[in-house]
């Protein structure tokens, strides 16, 4: 296990290097940022260059990647363009964004692997049809409208919660918002995990367990479902990342101010520096997720070792 961990962590580097480098290309070929520094007008040459010397615009592309990655080696990711450091926006955005990310996987967990345990049980009972029609239904919905509905009903209409996040943007706030954003995620898992307790269902160790007289909870539990989860952990760590990166919509909806909102403002501003440095972190998560979701494999699976 550890040799298998230490290949893993040197497998991240070049994927890290790869992944922030075609990031760091794609966010200065759109566009020049220093354009919308002087509000309508253009900047005038000599204070267009003098921005660009202080950011270091100036450099060459590949100058600018190598002297970003050895800044975030020592913890700086830069300044955005309103003169605030990047890990100071960050310090602000990530809270929020991992309370909401959190309450978001509980919702998965919890309510998707319940519902996906008991179609898959029922295949082809009335509670397994209406599971499907409504998770077709919730994955057809665009995120948008599902956020706008439940805060007009929950929050305007009958005055459950508040319509809007407070700063704070404690765990209680954010359940409305977090069911939102889990909403699609939510149905996919439902329909995998039936789908996957359908299929080893009828495998040779589920009969023998039943042959042998397990108890059903036993058998269910400690033989079906561990085995069923590898393809929904998989999804689940995956989507991980997406929740937190994939946030804007919820996010802008009902007011919180976390990594989508900085990703926007950075992307709608041109602010070059606050998306590269969000989206290194970002990268950093999904890497560290997959990680840990090939160890849980081990876990659920006692077949399945590392060298």
């Amino acid at each position: 296990m550890g040799r298998y961990v230490v290949r893993r962590l040197l497998q991240m580097i070049p994927v890290f290097v790869g992944a922030t480098l075609l990031i760091f290309l794609m966010v200065n070929v759109l566009g020049d940022p220093i354009a919308g520094l002087c509000g309508e007008r253009a900047c005038d040459p000599a204070t267009a260059a003098q921005l660009r010397r202080e950011f270091g615009l100036d450099q060459p592309v590949w100058q600018q990647y190598l002297t970003y990655m050895g800044n975030v080696f020592t913890g700086d990711f830069g300044t955005a363009f309103n003169g605030q450091k990047v890990t100071e926006l960050m310090g602000t955005a990530f809270p929020p964004t991992i309370r909401l990310t959190v309450v978001a996987v509980v919702f998965e967990v919890v309510i998707g692997i319940t519902l996906g345990v008991l179609t898959g049980l029922r295949r082809g009972r009335p509670v397994d049809t209406l599971v499907l029609l409504v998770t077709l239904v919730v994955i057809s919905v665009p995120t948008f409208v599902t956020g706008l509905l439940l805060q007009l009903l929950l929050g305007v209409d009958w005055g459950w919660v508040d319509p809007s996040v407070s700063p704070e943007a404690g765990f209680g706030e954010l359940i409305v918002p977090g069911l939102v954003l889990a909403s699609v995620s939510l149905a996919y898992v439902a329909r995998l995990t039936r789908a996957s307790i359908a299929e080893n269902r009828r495998s040779d160790y589920v009969r023998t367990a039943v042959a042998k007289g397990l108890p059903r909870r036993r058998i269910i539990t400690r033989h079906l479902l561990r085995n069923s989860l590898i393809p929904v952990v998989t999804f689940i760590g995956a989507d991980v990342g997406a929740l937190m990166g994939g946030a804007i919509v919820t996010e802008r909806i009902f007011n919180i101010h976390g990594v989508g909102y900085q990703l926007y403002q950075g992307i709608l501003r041109q602010n070059s520096q606050t998306v590269v440095g969000f989206v290194t972190v970002l990268v950093l998560v999904f890497l560290v997720v997959n990680l840990l979701v090939d160890l849980l494999y081990a876990v659920l699976d006692p077949r399945i070792r590392y060298a």
